[in-house]
């Protein structure tokens, strides 16, 4: 088939399945296709990517600079949330006080400013990635905040997954890459490495398979059936993406997520969430102390077919320590590559042109000294208390929230998991705890009350509210709904 014609064919059935998903859930806002959009270009490329602008020296110039375009996109994009937000009843105060740790770190950040080598580039790096926090307060302002983060992350796999795999077939002069050192062949998709390859691939993988174990108890319904399938087709191209990336930090992160899916929605699980809330970070405490206690790094890498220095990793940690920046509070917000600082990373290190430390709790440190580890170490506290609130009432949701928060600390061991990126905004989208102002649902007849009461149970639950949800309210209006058919 000519390329053209393929991405014709694309653009159409995503068009078809964007109109007649089985899977579309009514009532949330159309405010949602921005963080769609602001996601997209999270999880690919930025705008001047996409049109080519960025090549060459013009890349490695644009990355202390930035770029007109993507800044003016960015800004827009920033500004269209804003003014949702504003039309919207939020308890802005309630945010910050339940939100303190997150606030902090922010806070932190943009002071960082004033001791940056580069205090104009850091501001406006900062405050690009502030908008992935409007972004995700969008998200969950929606009237109905568990659909709408269920279909944002719909859509965004709708639209990376497919589009990954047909410019890897019929685009290579776009997707292809090549390695800097050994000169090797490898597809990206939409992203600009095969590690964000990976990492889109891991979180809509992880999605798509909870959806899938979400929907199977009621795997009878026809509706249900047919996503049911379009949940493991999508999944069966993640997989495929993953073994294109062939990114062993993404596969094993996918494992671990599904398995936490599994072990959170299981009857073992609900009837134990004690244990749930003690084994998760556990096994990450077990998982520390026999790498970095025992030294088992490398003896863990190759059990999972990764090469003992995890790809040059534990050379890369071992030289930017070397670098002696400040350990109380680092260079400054996004302020250590960049500058004098990078090419002589890049002069000396002999480890190839790099701009992250493929570790995020060394980038912080690296940035934001032991005081940013301290304040990110809590910013994952806080959003595992939010996460375990939500454990009574039992929701779907809390399978996918302990999902991505485990992979988050595991991801950010091998890979740079808190900068600003898709796995952070994903992150984001289950750890915080934003409420706000929800209208009552109108009160249509529906044919069964169990129905009725696992919707509102999962909308009203701790999701906006975490531990004040009134067991007794659904029943109450499936009732008054259905008053004449009791």
């Amino acid at each position: 088939m000519p390329p053209l014609i393929a991405l014709l064919v694309w653009f159409v059935l995503l068009l078809g399945l964007l109109c007649f998903d089985p899977a579309r859930v009514r009532g949330t806002s159309g405010a949602l296709w921005v963080p769609v959009i602001w996601m997209f270009f999270t999880a690919s490329r930025l705008p001047s990517q996409w049109l080519g602008a960025l090549t060459g020296q013009n890349w490695v110039a644009n990355l202390q600079d930035g770029n007109p375009l993507d800044r003016t996109i960015d800004l827009v994009l920033i500004c269209v949330a804003m003014a949702i937000l504003c039309s919207r009843t939020f308890d802005w105060g309630g945010f910050l006080a339940r939100n303190f740790a997150l606030v902090l770190f922010i806070a932190f950040a943009l002071l960082s400013v004033f001791w940056s080598d580069f205090p104009l580039v850091a501001f406006k790096r900062w405050f690009r990635d502030l908008g992935n926090y409007f972004i995700v307060i969008l998200v969950l302002t929606d009237p109905h905040p568990l659909d709408a983060v269920r279909t944002v992350l719909r859509r965004l796999g709708y639209l990376v997954v497919p589009l990954s795999i047909l410019l890897d077939k019929y685009f290579p002069n776009i997707s292809k890459t090549y390695d800097f050192w050994t000169g090797v062949a490898s597809y990206v998709g939409v992203a600009s490495s095969k590690n964000l390859l990976g990492l889109l691939a891991l979180l809509s993988g992880v999605f798509f398979f909870w959806d899938v174990v979400a929907h199977w108890p009621e795997k009878k319904d026809r509706r249900t059936r047919r996503v049911i399938f379009l949940d493991l087709a999508f999944l069966a191209m993640c997989v495929s993406l993953l073994s294109t990336a062939n990114s062993a930090t993404c596969k094993v992160c996918m494992v671990i997520g599904c398995l936490v899916v599994v072990g959170v929605q299981s009857k073992w699980g609900r009837r134990h969430p004690g244990f749930l809330k003690l084994l998760i970070p556990g096994s990450f405490l077990f998982y520390l102390i026999l790498t970095f206690g025992f030294g088992m790094s490398g003896d863990l890498a190759a059990a999972v077919g990764k090469d003992p220095t995890l790809t040059d990793r534990t050379k890369i940690w071992a030289f930017v320590l070397g670098m002696h920046t400040n350990s109380i509070v680092g260079t400054g917000y996004e302020s250590f590559w960049i500058g004098p600082r990078l090419e002589w990373f890049w002069n000396n290190s002999g480890l190839g042109h790099l701009n992250e430390a493929h570790n995020g709790y060394l980038e912080v440190y690296l940035n934001l000294g032991i005081i940013g580890v301290l304040l990110i170490i809590g910013v994952l506290i806080s959003g595992y208390r939010t996460i375990c609130k939500r454990l009574v009432p039992f929701s779907s949701f809390v399978s996918l929230s302990f999902a991505l928060w485990t992979i988050m600390v595991f991801f950010s061991v091998t890979e740079a998991g808190f900068r600003s990126g898709l796995m952070w905004v994903a992150f984001l989208l289950v750890a915080i705890s934003a409420r706000v102002a929800d209208p009552a649902p109108a009160m249509a007849p529906l044919r069964n009350p169990r129905q009725f009461l696992r919707q509102h149970q999962s909308n009203e639950s701790s999701l906006l509210n975490p531990g004040r949800a009134e067991p007794g309210l659904a029943t109450t209006r499936w009732r008054l709904a259905n008053r004449s058919r009791i």
